[in-house]
């Protein structure tokens, strides 16, 4: 009490004099009341007793529920009982979230708050302090607005540092002047503008056409959706015409090339050939009957097509619009394309069936598994095809699969031919054999060799220049043509993936089921993107309806309608007569 009113005198009524004074005064008050034979008689009062252990157990109680309350704000967690996991972020979008290293914020212009889009918002903001989010009222901030570019609500915007960027617009009943917009925020758009902003490296995808394929542009029905998704990823999309360019650009990350219904030229196929040599990758979306001329390329890999068409004889299609010719995949190989979907579904509109075989060097993964009671029929050169359901079923088949095989790269800058190598600077030093040769020497062995040309010697120490058959021990920043070299030359993949459909990705259909996150996944790993984020699918409530075929309907209608109510009728005339 004393160092408070002494500290208090000198500085002024600070925090810490006060402090100070008050235990001072509480502990003088304390020790008051355990002194003298009165205040001992009032400490053995039995509501005293009572009392102290009354508050003693609030006050317990109140520290129990405050350090609860502290340990479950510091460490949260959540259980998400839905069986789709409506409420879990996708392991993409959590590893995406949680490399953020510089501030993002979500900025979101509307009045009203979605309780789900706060949800997912919140999901992740808990990975990653970097991330936030602001709810805007555009009516009650204009200038805000304005500055955003917002110029309805529903608008969102991602901020980084001074760059803005517009994300996509929500709408639905709460903002009527949106409402073609999405009902609410987009688990999809939100990871990939993240992505974006960790990854650097933006791939460039070219679609191949003048062969009959699918066009990209929106001026018919084609593969625009797909197109349109993969800039939404930050992907550069781009039309080749093989015949036109006669080579694959240099910036080619993928080639798609998707149901052709004519025959790639001898040439094409050579550039094709080349492109994967050089560790390209190439999608393959080929249609029953047609292969555009691609047999050879196939054939390296080991990839057989058939030309029949898959008929998926369970049943399955009708409950969802569809006949036996779509076959339904809900079975997937263990795979990075196709590794997240479960038993999730996705359908194949005429589709062929395809084979691989064993080829050395080549790593072959069967993607999409057709329904075990499933036939592959012939298609008549009429165009017709017949099927007897009573025949025994000869699935499951395949209907894509994955292959990979290692390229060597080129190694950095320089050139050495036939130079088996430990170290090798930049030189020229044609068979010398010397520990360091002097300038200019030809044939001669020396043990000093400076940085010249000396052809014929045998060095242990080569200096900056090229060096064709020299014999040293490391292998700096050169071409190594046939080198055998400590330091392996950079290994890359040549990637294929082969399905035997095109239609599953087209305009339509694309975002249906699963349809376009296997379109976009196989982009995402022929990309050699080892840290690439794969397509998500969007969470939906699982679909919980009865669903029945005509014959079941009228039975049940019957059984409800008549049988039931009948027999109810019985039951009750027969107790009546019974009590009487």
């Amino acid at each position: 009490m004393t160092a408070g009113l002494v500290a208090g005198s000198l500085t002024g009524w600070q925090p810490l004099p006060l402090g100070l004074l008050i235990v001072g005064v509480g502990l003088l008050l304390l020790g008051l009341s355990f002194s003298g034979t009165t205040a001992g008689a009032f400490w053995q009062q039995r509501s005293t007793q009572v009392g102290t252990n009354a508050i003693i157990s609030v006050v317990a109680v109140l520290v129990i529920l405050g350090l609860l309350n502290f340990l479950a704000v510091q460490f949260s967690s959540r259980l998400d009982l839905t069986e789709t996991q409506l409420f879990t972020l996708a392991p993409a979008s959590k590893q995406v979230a949680q490399e953020l290293d510089e501030p993002v914020r979500i900025v979101i212009f509307d009045p009203v708050r979605s309780p789900g889009d706060v949800q997912l918002l919140e999901s992740y903001r808990r990975l990653n302090n970097q991330f936030s989010y602001d709810y805007i009222d555009p009516y009650a901030n204009p200038l805000e607005a304005q500055a955003f570019g917002a110029n309805q609500p529903g608008m969102v915007f991602l901020e980084v540092g001074e760059e803005r960027r517009f994300l996509q617009s929500i709408g639905g009943a709460d903002n009527p002047e949106n409402l073609g917009a999405p009902d609410g925020l987009s688990e999809r758009q939100i990871t990939n503008a993240l992505d974006q902003i960790i990854r650097d490296r933006s791939l460039t995808v070219y679609f191949v056409q003048g062969h009959g394929e699918y066009v990209i542009d929106g001026s018919e029905a084609g593969l625009s959706q797909a197109a349109t998704s993969l800039e939404d990823k930050n992907y550069v999309v781009n039309p080749l015409n093989l015949a036109e360019t006669q080579t694959i650009p240099d910036d080619a990350s993928v080639l798609v090339i998707a149901g052709p219904d004519q025959d790639f030229f001898e040439a094409e196929v050579e550039a094709l050939e080349a492109y994967l040599a050089e560790g390209g990758g190439v999608l393959l979306l080929l249609d029953p009957r047609t292969d555009g001329g691609l047999g050879t390329l196939l054939d390296d890999w080991g990839v057989a097509l058939d030309d029949r068409i898959v008929l998926d004889t369970s049943g399955a299609g009708q409950f969802v619009g569809l006949g036996e010719a779509a076959p339904i995949v809900s079975e997937y190989g263990d795979h990075p394309i196709t590794q997240e979907f479960g038993n999730g579904r996705s359908f194949f509109p005429l589709a062929r069936p395809i084979e691989t075989q064993e080829i050395p060097d080549v790593n072959s993964t069967p993607l999409l598994f057709t329904n075990p009671q499933s036939l592959a029929e012939t298609v008549s050169d009429e165009g017709t095809l017949s099927f007897d359901p009573e025949a025994p079923s000869e699935g499951p088949y395949v209907l894509g699969a994955a292959l990979s095989r290692s390229v060597e790269g080129e190694t950095p800058e320089g050139d050495a031919e036939g130079a088996a190598t430990e170290e090798a600077p930049e030189g020229d030093t044609e068979g010398a054999a010397a520990e360091e040769a002097p300038e200019d020497a030809e044939g001669v062995a020396a043990e000093e060799a400076p940085e010249n040309d000396a052809e014929g010697a045998a060095a242990e120490e080569a200096p900056e220049n090229d060096a064709e058959g020299a014999a040293v021990e490391e292998a700096p920043e050169n071409d190594a043509e046939g080198a055998a070299a400590e330091e392996a030359p950079e290994t890359l993949e040549a990637r294929i993936v082969v399905i035997g459909n095109s239609g599953f990705a087209t305009d339509g259909v694309f975002d249906q089921q699963l349809n376009g996150d296997i379109f976009l996944n196989a982009i995402s790993w022929l990309g050699q993107e080892g840290d690439a984020t794969l397509s998500i699918r969007p969470k939906s409530v699982t679909d919980r309806r009865i669903q029945m075929t005509a014959q079941q309907a009228w039975g049940l209608g019957i059984f409800s309608l008549l049988i039931l109510p009948l027999t109810g009728l019985a039951l009750a005339i027969l107790m009546a007569l019974r009590r009487r």
